[in-house]
Formats: C-alpha cells, sequence, structure tokens
C-alpha cells in the first residue's frame, strides 16, 4: 500500500526562497506485516503448548507430555534443565510476552500505522537478542542436553526468518546504515528470504546429524 505525505521543497520566486508541499511515496510493508502476524501466532502456539507441559511436569514430574516422540524427540528433559529456565522462569514466557509484541506490531502496520526509524532500530534489537538466545539455546540442545524438543524447534524455525526479514527490510529501507550498495544488496536478499531461510534450516539438520545421528535415532 502506498501512502502520500506531504514534505516541503525549496523554490525561489523573484529572489525570494519559499517552500512548497513536495509528496513523498512510503510504502507500507504489508507483506511483513501479515508474516509477522502468522510467525507470530505459530511461537505464541508453541510457547503456550510448552508452558503447559510445564505446568504438567510440575504437577506429576512423571507426566507423559504431548511433545515427547522418543529419546531424542522430547521436551521434558529441556523444560526440567536449567537452561529451560535461564531467567529462573520457563523460557515460554518470555515468548508468550515477546510473540504477542510481534503479533501486536503486524497488526498495528496492516491496520494503518507508521513506525518511526527508532521503533524498527528497537524491534531489530529485540529481534538480534532473540536469534542469538535462539543460537544458544540450539547449541545446548545439540552438544549439552542430547535431545531435540518440538516446541522449542518450531520457536527456532520462527525466529530464524523474523530475524532476517526485519533485519533486511530495515537495510532496505534505510533504518539502518548503510550506502545505496547495502541497501540494494539487501532489497535482493529480502527477496530471496525463503531460499535464505531453508539454508539456515539445512545447516542446522547438518550439525545435529553429525552430532546426533539423528536420522539413526529416530
Amino acid at each position: 500500500m502506498i501512502i502520500a505525505c506531504n514534505r516541503t521543497k525549496p523554490r525561489r520566486t523573484g529572489g525570494i526562497i519559499t517552500r512548497v508541499p513536495q509528496t513523498e511515496r512510503y510504502q507500507r510493508p504489508t507483506g511483513l506485516a501479515f508474516f509477522l502476524i502468522i510467525a507470530g501466532i505459530i511461537a505464541f502456539a508453541a510457547a503456550f503448548a510448552l508452558t503447559l507441559d510445564k505446568i504438567h511436569l510440575l504437577e506429576d514430574p512423571n507426566a507423559q507430555l504431548s511433545c515427547s516422540f522418543s529419546v531424542l524427540i522430547g521436551c521434558a528433559t529441556n523444560l526440567s534443565s536449567p537452561q529451560g529456565a535461564i531467567l529462573g522462569f520457563p523460557n515460554s514466557l518470555i515468548g508468550l510476552a515477546a510473540w504477542s509484541v510481534i503479533i501486536t506490531i503486524g497488526v498495528a502496520i496492516v491496520a494503518g500505522a507508521r513506525f518511526a526509524r527508532w521503533f524498527w532500530i528497537g524491534l531489530n534489537v529485540g529481534l538480534l537478542g532473540a536469534i542469538a538466545f535462539v543460537i544458544w539455546l540450539i547449541v545446548q540442545s545439540i552438544f549439552v542436553l542430547d535431545v531435540l524438543c518440538p516446541w522449542c524447534m518450531v520457536t527456532w524455525a520462527v525466529t530464524i526468518p523474523a530475524f532476517l526479514a526485519v533485519t533486511l527490510y530495515n537495510f532496505k529501507v534505510g533504518n539502518l546504515p548503510g550506502g545505496p550498495s547495502v541497501r540494494r544488496a539487501a532489497a535482493g536478499a529480502y527477496s530471496w528470504l525463503f531460499v535464505i531461510t531453508i539454508v539456515c534450516y539445512i545447516a542446522f539438520f547438518i550439525v545435529a546429524q553429525v552430532n546426533m545421528d539423528v536420522l539413526n535415532r529416530l
């Protein structure tokens, strides 16, 4: 959707410089907004399911959780480990709060909101923290806990493209610093977001396979 914004432009008339309105075109990132909404709903649902499973474990440490499929695939180990409550409470509660914000931002953009540059940078910083946290959790799951949590992997799978989409968009439109070449590169990468995300998934699977022998343990 294109939104017109008025901006003044200097004009010389009879030796006197006046300013006349000039229209600046702003393209609302509707596609990104819908993606944030869908991604947020998926990740929120995963965080909610993890929270319910944590409650079941607190009620009964021997409870059979819906996410437990095998020795390799399950969330009980993750939920009971220190890594599952890095701030002293279940990580899933962080997800419930954070993804609610992402959904709200997406809905606001669709509704016509136009956020300031500092807001987009703040969102990018938040997602940078999220992707760093996800990478740490992936390392802990593969190299320390030796188990893959299904609901956790759903969150990881959503966080990766969300971070990439917002970061590339911010570079593309100039919210993040960079010259014309950086903007062009970001615009090109933005159009290949799906492929880049798949490459990230493949890299994760290769690391998991090498260190956990996933295919033979399923």
